[in-house]
């Protein structure tokens, strides 16, 4: 069986500015004091995720474009993150994300189960404000468990 390395085949910039873009919406910035990035200096690059990580100039906070999300405190590179959110949402087996981006089978079931929490608890506790409902607008989850 060949093996295709898909996060070579992706641009580690583009997938930075899309992490940014999307769990950062208002700029990174120091998540101790809030300081942007301009009040912030490359203090080093990770080792294995390739991350750049800023030293804030007002309180001393390191921090990365991790930090503040679940990727926290894991070591993957941008466009291990980027697929790995595209497969969730797509539904894939997490044994299948774990061999196609090189990552621990655990460590991906983990990720899943902590963006599922986020997303649930995220979600509006308040009623639809329609009388009818279209399925297209319903949050289901077939797969929860039953308590």
């Amino acid at each position: 069986m060949m093996e295709c390395p898909i996060t070579e085949l992706m641009n580690k910039d583009e997938c930075e500015q899309w992490i940014e873009e999307h769990f950062h919406p208002e700029g990174l910035k120091c998540p101790r004091c809030s300081a942007g990035r301009d009040q912030a200096h490359i203090f080093r690059e990770t080792r294995k995720s390739k991350l750049t990580v800023y030293r804030c100039n007002v309180c001393q906070q390191p921090y990365n474009l991790y930090s503040r999300t679940v990727f926290e405190q894991r070591h993957l590179t941008p466009q291990q993150v980027v697929l790995l959110l595209r497969g969730i949402l797509k539904g894939e087996p997490a044994n299948t994300l774990a061999a196609e981006l090189d990552l621990n089978y655990k460590t991906v079931l983990k990720i899943r189960r902590d963006l599922h929490r986020n997303a649930i608890r995220l979600q509006p506790k308040t009623p639809l404000p329609d009388a009818q409902t279209e399925t297209d607008e319903m949050f289901q989850n077939a797969g929860e468990k039953r308590g």
